[in-house]
């Protein structure tokens, strides 16, 4: 080829966009694919499992949801230059900010159980007992950011999502009934009965968490996205709301496609993982099982970050995975305790894990309401945002998202209670 041709293909618009995509892409993507981490691929997989192919419909307004929560995050951090804690923190002051945080706090520890436990079951599948994974997971999860700067911790974060190939790979393993899939995924499919209102329900509220919405802020003001580039990091949320949402779809068919199909009864992902490798081959099940280990590990990692950020951010201590330990003490201090703690609690025996878990959820569908409604607030506030502001078009998709999760999170509570 002629070496003007070659110049003037890296130089064309196109390829030139693609690059700033690629430089500035990784909040959103990260942010949406740590949705699916142990307490979601679980639902997922339950599904499918319990209910067949009738609920991929849900995956349509899921998505729509995730990617304006998603875009008002990113649009608000790379507008105002501040972390979604701060932002509240100036708006309520210390005091709420201080309750909420503390709220946070413990439903991001209960959230994290989940996790390290998650690490433990996924690991035992492989034959590593859990004296042996959960503290190693704790020491890598740990020295990632300790020993990292933003851009090496972004790249490894991009790493694991990627990995949730695994997930798309076993769907296709299974055979499924793909004209039945493309059908329940259109066309909505409601039964008034109580375990599928119930599962519809956890489905949603796998959704968006009030973690989510701190974490892709914070990355957002860190990695330093200039305004003039705002359009690509919307883009990176989006992308990352439709690619956590295929993943979850292949969840659904795989499980649907083989357990359902047979019949065989299934309580966890362990359950899951062993029931796919007669009806799938063994293949099916261990990426099942490896995708389960890889959404673990991630999520440990990702959840007690956001603790440290939105903790720090709102109580106005300085944060950073670019900070050392002197510069931002609190921020690797709460990374750090988290953790231990997270992998010290699930290691011991007898641990109330449901109980706990129960509670986090409450936590959750307590707090995702109001958290919603700030971002409403602060996202059509032209003081902070200026030209920036939520379109009347815009508020009406995010009001009407803010509705149905603060419907849902009651619905959610209201069945954990019954």
């Amino acid at each position: 080829m002629d070496y003007r041709v070659i110049t003037r293909y890296f130089r064309s618009p196109w390829f030139v966009r693609l690059v700033l995509f690629l430089a500035i892409m990784g909040p959103g993507i990260i942010t949406s694919s740590v949705d699916n981490d142990a307490g979601g691929i679980t639902t997922y997989s339950l599904a499918g499992a319990q209910f067949g192919y009738v609920l991929l419909w849900t995956l349509i307004p899921m998505t729509v949801a995730l990617a304006v929560v998603q875009e008002m995050g990113v649009r608000m951090g790379v507008v105002s230059g501040k972390g979604l804690a701060s932002l509240i923190r100036e708006k309520t002051g210390v005091k709420l900010v201080f309750f909420i945080m503390a709220l946070l706090l413990a439903v991001d520890f209960g959230n994290t159980l989940a996790e390290f436990s998650g690490i433990s079951v996924s690991a035992s599948i492989f034959g590593v007992p859990p004296y042996v994974s959960l503290p190693l997971a704790a020491l890598f999860v740990w020295l990632l950011v300790v020993r990292g700067s933003y851009r090496s911790v972004e790249r490894v974060f991009l790493v694991a999502s990627a990995l949730y190939v695994t997930y798309i790979i076993s769907g296709f393993l299974a055979h499924p009934d793909w004209k039945i899939a493309a059908v329940n995924t259109f066309i909505p499919h409601i039964t008034p009965d109580t375990a599928y209102i119930t599962m519809l329900v956890g489905l949603v509220g796998t959704t968006i968490a009030p973690w989510m919405m701190f974490y892709i802020q914070a990355s957002v003001v860190e990695k330093g996205v200039p305004l003039k580039h705002l359009n690509y990091s919307r883009l990176d949320a989006i992308a990352g709301s439709v690619v956590t949402n295929v993943v979850a779809f292949f969840i659904i068919v795989a499980c649907a496609a083989t357990i359902f199909v047979h019949g065989i009864p299934v309580n966890t992902v362990a359950d899951v993982s062993a029931a796919l490798a007669p009806l799938a081959g063994n293949y099916a099940s261990v990426l099942f099982a490896f995708g389960f280990l890889n959404a673990s590990l991630f999520a440990a990692s990702i959840l007690p970050l956001s603790t440290a950020h939105y903790v720090c951010e709102g109580l106005g201590f300085e944060s950073g995975v670019s900070k050392t330990f002197r510069e931002a003490p609190i921020f690797h201090g709460l990374y750090a305790g988290v953790i231990v703690l997270a992998a010290f609690f699930i290691s011991l025996p007898n641990v109330p894990l449901l109980s706990i878990l129960y509670l986090s959820q409450v936590g959750n569908g307590i707090l995702l309401p109001f958290i919603l409604i700030y971002m409403l607030v602060i996202a059509n506030d032209k003081k902070i945002m200026g030209e920036y502001v939520n379109t009347k078009v815009f508020n009406y998709i995010a009001g009407a998202t803010v509705v149905i999760m603060i419907g849902l999170s009651i619905a959610l509570i209201f069945i954990g209670i019954l």
